[in-house]
């Protein structure tokens, strides 16, 4: 009796289980395209457009420069001016390290002149700073051209302006 009810409840589940779907968003049925908003696609363009426009910018600035510049992954134009000491070596992801920053808009406005500690990896300096410093040894002084998006971004600073491309003299103590 009991192999019964056994077999008439996982039939009763089984059923249960081959009722009618849940209907489906558009963009979700199958054959169909998805849904496209066209505030958020011209919001990627315009990001693309200023990201492209912020490359060229720096490109062609370090270009003009008489130091050689070198590009960094993430966009960041760097001279190194000393390489520091090699013996402290590099500050490792998550070490609290001190640098000095001097940042410029590219025609030579002062922005901000700050030392500032934080966390090596952590992205709490901009990130033109810390993707870089983890390369760099403790002393390393640099020059850095650095696009918006990798310096302050869409919001800025108090003192910087959003979508602004910055030149930022580091050293790394």
């Amino acid at each position: 009796m009991k192999v019964e009810w056994l077999f008439i409840g996982v039939v009763a589940f089984v059923l249960a289980g081959c009722g009618p779907q849940a209907p489906q968003r558009p963009s979700q049925r199958m054959g169909q395209a998805p849904q496209v908003d066209s505030a958020q696609l011209a919001l990627l363009t315009l990001n693309q457009q200023l990201t492209q426009t912020a490359d060229e910018t720096l490109y062609r600035l370090a270009q003009a420069q008489e130091e050689p510049y070198a590009l960094y992954e993430n966009g960041t134009w760097a001279y190194l001016i000393d390489t520091g000491d090699a013996a402290k070596g590099a500050p490792r992801e998550g070490e609290e390290c001190t640098v000095h920053m001097r940042i410029f808009s590219l025609d030579g406005h002062l922005y901000s002149d700050i030392e500032q500690t934080a966390h090596a990896g952590k992205y709490e300096f901009p990130t033109a700073v810390d993707a870089n410093i983890g390369e760099w040894n403790h002393g390393t002084k640099a020059k850095l051209l650095a696009p918006w998006y990798a310096a302050y971004g869409i919001k800025g600073t108090d003192a910087i302006p959003p979508y602004e491309n910055v030149i930022i003299e580091i050293e790394l103590k």
